[in-house]
């Protein structure tokens, strides 16, 4: 089982070079706090918020997963090159249909090279 690194507030670390690694490889979620059962609902995730990620060949940021809890959602793969061999942001928005009474969605991203990191879990209520 690979290991899950986790976002940690980056104005708690004290070293540039660390805070750089863990927003760079840290996916973040831009979702409203409310959804409607049944209607679709646009979930955002962004690998990084101040720092950018490299785009090289063995270096790259491969896929994006969103999950409900243990339920996978939705992916998203990347090639490299797919930014452009620069330093970048590799973002992609899901769009979803919530059914239940909530959602309690947290986004992996997978750097070819640093593994997998988790984000923060976002809850979103649904109104019938």
């Amino acid at each position: 089982m690979p290991k899950i690194n986790k976002y940690v507030d980056i104005d708690t670390v004290e070293r540039e070079a660390k805070k750089d690694l863990i927003d760079r490889h840290s996916p973040f979620i831009t979702v409203e706090s409310e959804a409607k059962k049944g209607e679709m609902l646009k979930v955002n995730v962004k690998m990084g918020n101040e720092f950018t990620h490299p785009d090289d060949f063995d270096h790259y940021i491969e896929s994006i997963t969103l999950f409900n809890g243990e339920t996978k959602l939705a992916m998203a793969s990347f090639i490299p090159g797919t930014l452009g061999n620069e330093k970048s942001h590799a973002e992609v928005t899901f769009n979803i249909r919530p059914m239940g009474k909530k959602l309690n969605l947290v986004a992996h991203g997978y750097c070819t090279k640093h593994g997998i990191w988790e984000s923060t879990a976002v809850e979103v209520a649904v109104a019938e």
